[in-house]
């Protein structure tokens, strides 16, 4: 069984986006310090602005759930509703001046991804998936495409470097069996292929708030987003990551994954 999304958690998905992105525009193409964290990625002001903006909300609308961020950690997160949080998905394309960033908000109900939105703050685009609705581009529904050849099939992913040993060489098959493959989109890729452009996502090393707003958006537009051995998607998957347009696209592309 899983949850309902109500009117009142979309309406504050949307007045995160709404909060994260009035912070960002404010230092996108700025001047401003750009700090590392102990794992080597860039963090700005803005991303963390951004999830202090949404956490807030989230603290006075629905203070009993819980909060799983890229910036401040977790808060409150065996409660059934967790929200996790990424306030820029794609610093690096953001400090470097390049739109292809987002930030992604999910809410989950006992682990499972119910909600969804992905949202480009500098284009204003936001897409957004719920449990049991259509996926939809600024409130018009968008749909995948179907693709059933990898021979024919382009495929997406943030960098060919998050493919480290056991992952690189199935990674290589997967890319040498497509027609297109093309990287450095991070979440931006899964929101194309959500509105029908490009066939396939496969990723490795993401962490919850890197996918979970990802699944209700794939899913809701008619696609499939599982791990790497077709599981659906939770706070507690490896970070492994299969987006597909096509379920038996998807298919053929996990088996080329699991070949040895």
């Amino acid at each position: 069984m899983t949850a309902k999304v109500t009117a009142a958690q979309l309406a504050l998905a949307e007045s995160l986006a709404d909060a994260a992105g009035a912070v960002i525009r404010r230092y996108f193409r700025r001047k401003f310090a750009i700090d590392q964290k102990s794992d080597l990625t860039p963090v700005t002001i803005a991303d963390r602005g951004a999830e202090r903006a949404m956490r807030r909300l989230i603290a006075q609308k629905f203070p009993d759930h819980g909060i799983v961020g890229e910036e401040f950690g977790r808060s409150n997160d065996t409660a059934d509703y967790v929200w996790v949080l990424d306030p820029i998905d794609g610093t690096k394309s953001f400090i470097s001046g390049v739109p292809l960033f987002g930030t992604l908000i999910a809410l989950t109900w006992r682990g499972t991804p119910i909600l969804g939105v992905i949202d480009q703050p500098i284009q204003r685009e936001r897409w957004i998936g719920a449990a049991g609705r259509k996926t939809t581009l600024n409130g018009k529904p968008v749909s995948t495409r179907a693709c059933r050849s990898l021979a024919e099939a382009t495929l997406y992913a943030t960098s060919p470097d998050m493919f480290t040993k056991p992952n690189a060489k199935p990674f290589e098959r997967l890319r040498g069996a497509v027609k297109l493959a093309r990287f450095g989109a991070d979440c931006y890729a899964y929101a194309l292929l959500a509105s029908g452009f490009i066939d396939l996502v496969v990723e490795a090393q993401l962490k919850p708030y890197d996918y979970c707003a990802l699944a209700p958006v794939i899913a809701g537009a008619g696609g499939i987003i599982t791990d790497w051995s077709g599981k659906a998607l939770s706070l507690h998957s490896d970070g492994r990551v299969v987006a597909s347009g096509d379920k038996a696209l998807a298919r053929k592309a996990r088996a080329v994954l699991a070949r040895r």
